[in-house]
């Protein structure tokens, strides 16, 4: 070892120095968010700088994609080339601002369903205006055409239909309210919880109870969304230097 390389690193330290346990670091060695360690002459496992910063990227990885979509990435990384590499974590970007989009889209949705003039997103109530059909509004959304019908079943985003060819056919009502139910389906909550959601608020127009406190549900959960996304896409900010030397060792 000459004095400029670096110290070999022990479990324990590379542990230390990344924030995770001894046992988490051998487990995502075993996954393949880490290079192989050497071994020593006495089969104890020598690890380097690398293994700390790939430990560090999985972090904000995984915060802002998912694990398993952060070791798919970060195995990717090493074994392919650098811009398909730099696509794969410029697509988790892009998947972070569309998720925020949607949640902004549902707030503005959920202002027009109480009646109020304006909402967060200007954009919206012209898209609204319009009426849609089942793939319209399933690219609109980011959803299959599948979800939209599983919805109907479950009596959410009913659509009108077209006699003659028993097409479907959303008009602005029914668009808003498959906002809402996208946003709170992507925020993890179930088709129950969901169901009861929508029912207060179908009934805010002349109601005289039960609607505020589905308006007021339907708001917290959405602003807990777009505080999740932030925190999210802090944590891959956070992990962008480390993912930039994994992906281009030769800048390092």
């Amino acid at each position: 070892m000459t004095p400029e390389e670096p110290r070999p690193l022990r479990t324990a330290e590379v542990a230390r120095e990344s924030g995770w346990s001894v046992q988490q670091v051998r487990d995502l060695e075993r996954l393949g968010v880490l290079p192989p360690a050497a071994r020593s002459a006495n089969g104890y496992r020598s690890y380097g700088p690398v293994h700390v910063r790939a430990l560090r990227a999985y972090r904000g990885l995984a915060s802002a994609a998912g694990p398993v979509v952060a070791r798919r990435l970060l195995a990717e990384a090493r074994t392919g080339t650098l811009a398909d590499a730099a696509a794969a974590i410029g697509a988790v970007h892009v998947r972070l601002a569309a998720d925020r989009d949607e949640a902004l889209r549902a707030q503005a949705a959920l202002a027009a369903i109480e009646g109020e003039e304006d909402g967060p997103d200007a954009g919206t109530a012209h898209v609204d205006a319009d009426v849609m059909t089942i793939t319209q509004l399933a690219a609109a959304l980011g959803v299959r055409t599948s979800t939209l019908r599983f919805w109907e079943q479950e009596g959410l985003a009913v659509p009108e239909r077209v006699t003659t060819l028993r097409a479907r056919q959303y008009g602005p009502a029914v668009i808003r309210e498959a906002r809402v139910v996208a946003a709170l389906r992507s925020s993890g909550y179930g088709i129950p919880a969901v169901r009861d959601v929508v029912v207060s608020l179908r009934r805010l127009p002349g109601a005289d109870d039960g609607g505020g406190e589905g308006t007021a549900e339907a708001r917290r959960i959405l602003d807990q969304r777009l505080d999740q996304i932030a925190t999210r896409t802090v944590a891959l900010l956070r992990a962008g230097a480390d993912l930039a030397e994994i992906i281009d060792p030769a800048q390092v």
